[in-house]
């Protein structure tokens, strides 16, 4: 199969969040309260993602209110928090879903990652991802996590199965 017939499979992109969204780093202030930055571009992307027809979920181990926040601000209904069985959960949200793991996207950087990566239709390391990620996944991006990955991972698909221009045609009128 070659990639563009890889990309034609996936409907539902699954993504980690702290160095994938975000660049990994967790912020505390003095009071506890965590702090994230997440790219605009990225959010752009999944609102792209969701346009053409595609589902995106989020599926990470830590726990964060900024994550609901963000997931709420993108309608992104598929948030699991809290996951230490990545592959169950992309198991599961397949289920409920009724999809094959071919159809999924899963976008990782760091060992939690691996066996879902290796699992889905397109497993994708993001460029600053550790090495034993990257050399699981199908694709690497060229952009590092929390700086635009997710964008370049959603052009790919949808420039590989012919969706690109017609869902920026909505942009340029």
């Amino acid at each position: 199969m070659n990639f563009a017939e890889q990309c034609a499979k996936i409907r539902l992109i699954l993504s980690d969040v702290d160095g994938v969204m975000t660049d990994g780093r967790v912020i505390f202030d003095n009071q506890g309260i965590e702090s994230k930055q997440f790219h605009i571009r990225d959010g752009q992307g999944i609102r792209v993602w969701q346009q053409t027809g595609g589902q995106f979920g989020i599926v990470t181990g830590r726990s964060s209110q900024i994550v609901k926040l963000r997931a709420a601000e993108l309608d992104i209904e598929i948030v699991r928090q809290r996951v230490d069985d990545k592959l169950g959960v992309v198991k599961s949200i397949c289920n409920e879903l009724e999809l094959e793991l071919a159809q999924v996207c899963y976008v990782g950087d760091d060992l939690p990652d691996l066996a879902p990566i290796r699992s889905v239709g397109l497993g994708v390391a993001v460029a600053d991802a550790a090495e034993e990620v990257r050399q699981a996944s199908d694709y690497t991006t060229s952009i590092a996590g929390g700086h635009g990955a997710l964008r370049e991972v959603i052009e790919l698909i949808l420039k590989n199965t012919d969706r690109w221009e017609p869902a920026l045609r909505r942009y340029q009128s």
